[in-house]
């Protein structure tokens, strides 16, 4: 069965009557050397498991199947349902739960689906809730290995910018605090059904071991970066100077005493640097 076949899709689609949801931004990919790059460049081998986030019509699955132990996929749409027993009939390693990835407890169903087996995630999502799953997965700090999935283009240059670049953002502080973002390959608008009006990248986040920082000076590290982020073309003095109610004489003594120019801005600080501000109770 090839799945990334318009012909076969289609096939699928009228014995099933299923159509296109909008609501849910869906397109299937029909480019056949993608989802095969991602489970291979994502960590999938003998013994290892995988999450996979979002099935569409199966084509990651299968790949994710044929290279892991065992496949537990999440999916929101449930009239893929009959589609899904179609395409994953060869797979007994393979276990769809039909649900809100956002209102899914995904600790809870790595314990009890994968045991202490290492467990990689893999997703292609719509691009409106990308991001939120990024970061519920990262901040859920799942026990896992590292999250390969795609992005826009866009998004995935400004994830994996290096800190303190003027390509960074808000996104690119947040994912590194909790992994080693690494680009792994582009792919064209072309390799989609329908074609979305934008091009994609596929990144994987491979998960770092968690920081020192407390739950309260973690938060209060990401609120600084989102403060500063606001105003990104002011000096950071003055953003934080409003968020925080202290005199930007006393953030600017804080910049210097930890190296950094009173006059910077956000994308001029690293990540350590942002973080020896919260250690400075800034």
């Amino acid at each position: 069965m090839r799945l990334t076949d318009i012909g076969e899709i289609k096939r699928l689609f009228n014995m099933c009557g299923f159509s296109f949801a909008k609501s849910l931004g869906q397109n299937f990919l029909i480019n056949p050397s993608v989802c095969p790059r991602i489970a291979e460049l994502g960590g999938c081998a003998d013994g290892v498991c995988a999450l996979e986030i979002g099935t569409g019509v199966g084509v990651l699955t299968r790949e994710l199947a044929e290279r892991c132990e065992k496949v537990v996929a999440v999916e929101i749409d449930e009239r893929l349902k009959p589609i899904l027993d179609e395409t994953l009939a060869d797979h007994d390693n393979v276990e769809v739960i039909f649900a809100d990835v956002m209102e899914t407890d995904l600790a809870a169903v790595i314990a009890e689906k994968f045991g202490r087996r290492e467990v990689v995630v893999c997703a292609n999502l719509p691009y409106y809730i990308t991001s939120p799953v990024i970061m519920k997965v990262l901040e859920s700090r799942l026990r896992i290995k590292a999250l390969t999935v795609m992005v826009q283009r866009e998004a995935a240059d400004r994830i994996c910018a290096a800190p303190g670049t003027r390509e960074c953002g808000a996104v690119t502080y947040a994912v590194n605090y909790y992994s080693e973002p690494k680009l792994l390959f582009k792919v064209n608008r072309g390799s989609f059904m329908p074609a979305p009006n934008v091009d994609s990248a596929v990144i994987r986040l491979d998960i770092k071991q968690p920081s020192a920082l407390s739950a309260e000076e973690e938060q209060r590290l990401f609120k600084i970066i989102r403060a500063g982020f606001s105003q990104r073309r002011k000096q950071l003095v003055n953003p934080l100077s409003v968020l925080l109610g202290i005199s930007k004489p006393e953030i600017a003594r804080a910049l210097s005493e930890i190296g950094v120019s009173p006059t910077a801005r956000a994308e001029e600080l690293s990540l350590d640097d942002y973080i020896n501000l919260v250690l400075h109770n800034i």
